[in-house]
């Protein structure tokens, strides 16, 4: 039987956890994000064909997709990885359906930039 590495495994795995350990649920975004894949328009410039791949992964796995804006060592280093909004609104795969019966999911904002204070008109 093979061991179940600790969390802090240095495969990086333990890092695309989308659970709350303090609350015992899942992370799923609020809303989709600013650039969701979802969205119209193509905002993350994919390749023709790879949302299609995306999804029916996803699906064969019968998992979900987490939000890139909170993938470790993106745009916001310091989120938290969450469930992509847009596909949860989307599908159901079992995954989402075990998480939603068991254990709940906590609705956390996307991730925002840093905010940065303007200059103020001068007088």
């Amino acid at each position: 039987m093979e061991p179940v590495p600790a969390p802090d495994s240095s495969d990086g795995s333990a890092d695309l956890s989308v659970g709350d350990p303090a609350l015992g649920k899942s992370r799923l975004l609020s809303r989709q994000c600013d650039t969701c894949i979802f969205a119209p328009g193509n905002r993350m410039h994919l390749a023709a064909g790879r949302l299609r791949d995306l999804v029916t992964e996803a699906r064969r796995r019968e998992s979900f997709i987490v939000c890139h804006d909170t993938l470790p060592h993106y745009r916001h280093p310091a989120a938290k990885p969450a469930i992509c909004r847009g596909f949860a609104d989307r599908y159901h795969t079992q995954a989402l359906q075990l998480i939603e019966r068991l254990f709940g999911f906590v609705e956390i904002d996307p991730p925002q930039p840093p905010h940065t204070p303007t200059a103020s008109p001068k007088e």
